[in-house]
């Protein structure tokens, strides 16, 4: 993927805007519903390693500034024939950014077909409605029937429309080794106001609340370890996901 900002997805769907909570509405996929969004170029590095049996289907989330976007960076070196999920948009492209690649692109009314059409594993309104995102279903239940392990990087609310869609899932939070710590990594990075920080803070704390919730919780301490835990999840190592 040539842009993956996982951590800009993640942060749309869920920052409050003039009273509306991001996510408004969810929604999930019946199996054999059609979908015409592919799963575009961003395909083509899952065909490196043989793949053997089902694959499973790995749905990570976690607050801002936790280090989703480099850990998984780190994942999908670690395991090359990863298939990592494109999300849906009905915003248009940034500079830079491919279609199929970084976001399937598509208008509101191809949208509106998706969903009724119940070709989306989740789907959010954001920032009131002016835009949408969602999760195709079509590239993940391909990439698993081939065989081919599927990331899908998602906040709290697709995380549990996604584990409803596809019980089999693995959810994992991604969560800080403090409360200070990820404090600090948001200040840290110069880009936010305090207001925007707190509205941040204020939806981080909704976040780790709710990570009992999951099936798994990774603290990145350090990337080494957390990728490594992350790995095992992946390809089935680790204990309690046989």
């Amino acid at each position: 993927m040539q842009a993956e900002r996982p951590d800009e997805k993640a942060d749309h769907r869920t920052q409050p805007t003039s009273g509306d909570t991001g996510r408004l509405a969810c929604g999930r996929a019946d199996s054999g519903a059609p979908v015409n969004v592919d799963e575009g170029p961003g395909a083509a590095h899952r065909t490196r390693l043989e793949p053997s049996g089902k694959g499973r289907v790995v749905v990570l989330s976690g607050p801002s500034a936790v280090g989703k976007s480099t850990v998984v960076r780190c994942l999908r070196e670690q395991v090359p024939n990863l298939h990592f999920s494109v999300s849906a948009t009905t915003r248009a492209p940034r500079p830079g950014e491919v279609d199929g690649v970084d976001y399937h692109f598509v208008s509101p009314a191809r949208f509106q077909q998706l969903i009724d059409e119940g070709a989306l594993l989740e789907w959010a309104d954001i920032h009131g409605g002016l835009q949408r995102s969602g999760t195709p279903a079509a590239p993940v239940r391909a990439a698993t029937s081939a065989g081919f392990p599927v990331l899908i990087e998602v906040d709290l609310a697709g995380a549990r429309a996604i584990k409803k869609a596809m019980p089999e899932a693995i959810t994992v939070f991604l969560a800080p080794p403090s409360w200070a710590d990820l404090q600090a990594r948001l200040v840290g990075r110069g880009t936010e106001t305090p207001e925007a920080i707190q509205r941040r803070l204020e939806t981080a704390r909704e976040e780790l609340a709710a990570q009992d919730d999951f099936d798994q919780v990774v603290v990145n301490s350090q990337l080494e370890s957390a990728c490594a835990e992350l790995v095992s999840l992946v390809v089935g190592n680790a204990p309690g996901t046989a």
